[in-house]
């Protein structure tokens, strides 16, 4: 649940690069954003100088000319010539608005298609990543990082880089007309600016640091969420609601407390600045007051400075605010491209074999494998599996049956030995060329949500609607889709909510079989179903490991007594092989397992 702290809060120049890279596909679109930002800024500072000439030529006549290309083409009468500059001057807004608006749909437009094309990249790194990555990474922690983080990098897009760059061009060219208009002026608005840095700075740090405790707290309350919905039948059937109401109010309470910072700096920075603004102004009207009266400044002027002070605040507020959203955008790019570079330990080697599957022999050869450094789950395992044959594993829980399993489909490498198939390396293979041969049932078959043909092809396109129901006919579904309206269609909700075990079950089967693997692995697939099931279970598959190479690992020992050949496993070894009446015979751990279940049976009978 607890989510990792950003393992650096220095600015980086080479994340910023990686992450403004996101937006080189649409790099046109970018240009025409500039171009649009450019025109606006530059129209930031004509307005006022609109005005101050309207003061200087037609309300208070002076002999200054500041801008004699435009003036040559204004009337020399006051009332036409208030005229055309109000309407220079609304033609200047209009643009002005048109241009501000183009360059935000098109950042808005760029940055929605830059993350688009960040998530869909996540998301297929993500499904390439090995099983042991998501054993140790929580599920909130990772929807985290395709919602909340890839959201923040969406806002430097749409908001952020572009809008700053506006900001330091609007605050570049408006100190420039000032000089150009009245340097003393000039010094008295910006005298006041190194205080406005320093208070700045102290703002940027009060919110960056709230920043990173804002988004540890919505990281936990996204992990509290996902595991506490997905777990609600424990919550309930333990009458742990209220428990769980206590444990959730303390994590929401971090992100009341984590936000209280970052409002208590947002509530003192912009009145303060606002005060910073008003004594600039007062300065300008004090100074600049009396040197218009002694002739040495034109009244024009000064309301152009007026406008100006009032504009080149606004800059800086905005620069404050953009560079949080920098920072944010930073740190949740950093937790972004971590995961992109997260390493993928089983890949395809550069020239993968083919996997001879049909017909092939798989071999154990002195397996050895460990989920966490060298404590050991298997040690030393070897065996052979004919082609078409059925094993079946069996063994105490912990003995290593499933692992077998995920070894086998590569969901791990293994760390000694090696494993075989028709004599060839199976890490010479591409993973998923190797998986596309195997049908898998687990003991809980995930369900997606869709229909239950959908769950049946997951997205297969050669899978007809004939090959549904032989599937689904062989393995005893077909009664059940009959029965419903829609068949096929029927809709599943999340995780096969509505269905029974036993009916998930079946589609698990039927979503095995129906792409016709060479190999077939059952692990536990009968577990949790009830008599009537198992039964049906059973006679599926009679039919469903004829012609096939099949592993069926299972605790209940009445499914596998017709196996080829059974494995039993006990603390990561191989500890008897053979049929299941010459195991009976050897009085070993396989009759102790099979006389514990009968003794089970036999009390429930009684």
């Amino acid at each position: 649940m607890v989510e990792e702290e950003v393992s650096s809060t220095q600015f980086d120049r080479r994340l910023l690069v990686r992450l403004l890279s996101l937006a080189l596909p649409y790099w046109r679109t970018v240009l025409v954003a500039l171009a649009c930002l450019l025109a606006n800024s530059v129209l930031q500072v004509l307005t006022p100088l609109l005005a101050k000439i309207a003061v200087d030529r037609y309300l208070a006549p002076s002999t200054e000319h500041n801008l004699p290309w435009l003036e040559q083409w204004l009337s020399a009468a006051p009332r036409e010539g208030l005229i055309q500059i109000s309407l220079i001057y609304l033609t200047a807004i209009l643009v002005g608005l048109m241009a501000d608006f183009g360059q935000q749909l098109l950042m808005q437009w760029t940055g929605q298609r830059a993350m688009f094309d960040l998530r869909s990249r996540l998301l297929a790194h993500t499904q390439r990543l090995d099983i042991r990555f998501f054993d140790k990474s929580p599920v909130g922690r990772l929807v985290t990082r395709l919602t909340t983080d890839v959201d923040a990098l969406n806002e430097l897009f749409a908001s952020g880089i572009v809008t700053l760059l506006g900001d330091v061009l609007v605050l570049l060219f408006i100190l420039a007309a000032m000089f150009r208009l009245s340097p003393p002026l000039t010094l008295i608005s910006m005298g006041i600016l190194p205080l406005v840095f320093a208070v700045t700075i102290v703002f940027r740090r009060s919110v960056a640091s709230s920043n990173r405790k804002i988004r540890v707290a919505v990281a936990r309350i996204n992990s509290f969420l996902q595991e506490h919905v997905n777990g609600m039948a424990v919550l309930q059937l333990f009458n742990r609601e209220q428990r769980a109401t206590g444990d959730f109010d303390k994590v929401n309470h971090q992100h009341v407390v984590a936000y209280r910072g970052a409002i208590r700096a947002y509530g003192w920075f912009y009145p303060v600045v606002e005060l910073l603004s008003m004594l600039v102004m007062c300065g300008l009207l004090s100074y600049g007051g009396i040197q218009v009266r002694g002739g040495g400044l034109t009244l024009g002027v000064l309301v152009a400075f007026f406008q100006y002070g009032m504009r080149v605040f606004r800059p800086i507020q905005d620069l404050s605010e953009k560079y949080n959203i920098l920072q944010s955008a930073l740190a949740a790019a950093e937790r972004v491209f971590a995961l992109l570079d997260q390493r993928v330990d089983v890949q395809a080697p550069a020239h993968p074999a083919h996997p001879p599957l049909n017909g092939s022999e798989i071999e154990f050869d002195g397996v050895w494998f460990a989920y966490n450094d060298e404590d050991w789950v298997l040690r030393d395992v070897s065996f052979r599996i004919a082609p078409g044959e059925v094993i079946a594993v069996v063994g105490h829980t912990g003995a290593g049956k499933t692992t077998l399993s995920n070894l086998l489909l590569r969901f791990y490498d293994v760390q000694k030995g090696a494993i075989r198939i028709g004599g060839v390396d199976i890490r010479d293979f591409d993973p998923r060329d190797l998986r596309r041969h195997f049908g898998v049932v687990l003991q809980d078959p995930h369900l997606f949500t869709g229909t239950i043909g959908g769950n049946i092809r997951l997205g297969s396109t050669k899978l007809d609607d004939g090959a549904l129901e032989l599937a689904a006919e062989q393995v005893n579904l077909i009664d059940f889709v009959r029965e419903l309206p829609q068949g096929f269609d029927h809709p599943v909700l999340e995780r096969g909510t509505g269905l029974s075990t036993g009916q998930k079950q079946l589609i698990g089967f039927a979503r095995a079989l129906a792409h016709n693997p060479s190999c077939l692995i059952l692990d536990e697939a009968t577990s949790s179903v009830d008599t009537e099931t198992e039964i049906k279970v059973r006679e599926a598959l009679e039919r469903m490991v004829e012609g096939r190479t099949s592993i069926i690992i299972a605790h209940r020992l009445s499914t596998i007594q017709r196996a080829d050949r059974i494995l039993v496993l006990h603390k990561g070894k191989l500890r008897e092989t053979g049929t299941h009446q010459e195991l009976l015979a050897a009085r070993g751990i396989y009759w102790k397992l099979y006389q514990l279940q009968y003794k089970d049976q036999e009390t429930r009978r009684k």
